[in-house]
């Protein structure tokens, strides 16, 4: 007797299982391990540079031979050390955030939520460029550093971009793989003619001219007095200062474009190093609108702006713009602020402050309209600093010894970037009436302030 064939047992439902950086992480470009092989280069170049007078002992004694398997043997050191480095590194992207794993001997794995992600930008270094890579920076709300993927594909650091930017404003996770960069239209263009007479005005105007000339006649001085040592401790920093206000200047702003896309202003400009960075505006704390002398009869200005983390390191909207340009992409940024009304709004000081600062005072002033503070600084290069009432974080007036024998005061309005616009020498009385007011400004402006979130401040 035969019996009845066991009914099949049902299958239990298996739930999909967690994503693990060590399943399903991926590496970077396998270019990564090569960008550490000039760290032992460098060492020895240092090690060389403080003993050049036993260079040449070292040289006899070893022989070009060892000295050549020393440098060889130093550069597969360091490619080793890129190369288990690349191996460990991993990034892992899931709906609600990104995790980076790096670390060789200390192992560091950073959770990024994708809703807290303040800027994302991608960087293109000259020798980068030459290969194909792109390095991947992203900022984070109370994160201290900005942590970075470098380096990529550039077309797989363009798509990571894109998807992030997609999770964080709430796309279907199945979609936002591949939804693309979102589209863009250019705003303004600085034009290399512009740029580069712009740089030569502010320079004559700000004394790179006095500060070159003197970095290379008091050298020549010193050299002839003092040994070459004590020159090139003179030369080397007036040189660099001179370098970075001007060809290094050029060098970082060249073709400098804004575009307007739905994820924030998108800001393209570099020579030798692609730069590829987005501001969103909702994350603009202030903006500062520079007139620098020399600039005034052309009728540029530049448009600096403080965001809260640090994207954007430069901190620069436009480097050079005639002011109906400036105006419109401020508006950009706060559709709420009339250019026009917000200067005409700025009032001069007391003119008993002469006694306190009797030349500089005439740059001071302080305005306020409906939606911004305004403080003006500066005799020979002008500076409007503009603090939306939404982005006031406190308000205080302060008086020093002298001030108070003159009935006047200071006004300090700080904004969530940690930077603080300053209204001197107002009158007592008047800085007294402002900070009560401008808390309730503040306040009002915060109940009504736009959202900060990703992909929400329009169509490009």
């Amino acid at each position: 007797m035969t019996g009845a064939p066991d009914e099949a047992m049902p299958q239990a439902e298996t739930a999909p299982s967690e994503p693990s950086l060590e399943r399903d992480g991926r590496r970077l470009h396998p270019v990564t391990p090569w960008r550490r092989a000039w760290a032992p280069l460098a060492g020895l170049f240092a090690v060389a540079l403080n003993n050049a007078e036993n260079l040449r002992s070292w040289t006899q004694s070893l022989g070009l031979g060892w000295l050549g398997l020393l440098l060889v043997v130093l550069m597969l050191c360091g490619a080793g050390y890129g190369f288990l480095s690349w191996r460990v590194t991993r990034y892992l992207v899931t709906d609600t955030e990104l995790r980076i794993r790096t670390g060789l001997l200390f192992r560091r794995t950073a959770h990024l939520r994708l809703d807290r992600i303040q800027s994302i930008d991608v960087t293109r270094p000259l020798l980068a460029r030459a290969v194909g890579v792109a390095k991947l920076k992203m900022d984070v709300v109370g994160s201290g550093d900005a942590d970075e993927l470098a380096f990529l594909g550039e077309a797989e650091a363009t798509a990571l971009r894109a998807e992030l930017l997609a999770r964080a404003a709430g796309i279907d996770p199945l979609a936002a793989p591949t939804a693309g960069e979102a589209p863009s239209r250019r705003l303004a263009a600085v034009e290399t003619p512009t740029l580069v007479k712009a740089i030569a005005l502010e320079a004559l105007s700000g004394g790179w001219a006095l500060l070159l000339v003197a970095g290379i006649a008091l050298p020549a001085v010193l050299l002839m007095v003092a040994g070459p040592f004590l020159a090139l401790t003179v030369a080397v920093p007036m040189l660099a200062g001179v370098w970075s206000g001007t060809v290094g200047r050029f060098l970082t702003q060249y073709g400098w474009t804004v575009s307007e896309s739905p994820d924030g202003l998108r800001l393209d400009h570099g020579l030798l190093q692609r730069e590829h960075a987005t501001v969103p505006p909702g994350r603009v704390q202030s903006v500062r609108i520079v007139e620098p002398l020399l600039w005034r009869r052309p009728g540029w200005v530049r448009v600096e702006l403080e965001v809260a983390g640090e994207g954007n390191e430069s901190g620069l909207l436009v480097p050079v713009a005639d002011r109906a340009l400036a105006a419109e992409l401020i508006g950009r940024i706060l559709p709420e602020v009339d250019i026009d009304k917000t200067m005409a709004s700025i009032t001069p000081v007391p003119r008993r402050s002469r006694w306190a600062v009797p030349v500089w005072r005439h740059g001071y002033g302080h305005g306020v309209t409906d939606a911004v503070f305004v403080a003006r600084a500066g005799r020979l290069s002008r500076r409007y600093t503009l603090v939306p009432h939404a982005k006031v974080q406190s308000v205080r007036m302060t008086q020093g010894p002298w001030e108070q024998r003159l009935g006047l005061a200071d006004i300090h309005v700080d904004h969530g970037a940690n930077g603080t616009a300053t209204a001197r020498l107002r009158d007592a009385a008047e800085a007294a009436r402002e900070i009560a007011e401008q808390a309730d400004r503040s306040r009002l402006g915060r109940r009504n302030a736009a959202p900060e979130r990703w992909l929400t401040g329009g169509t490009a």
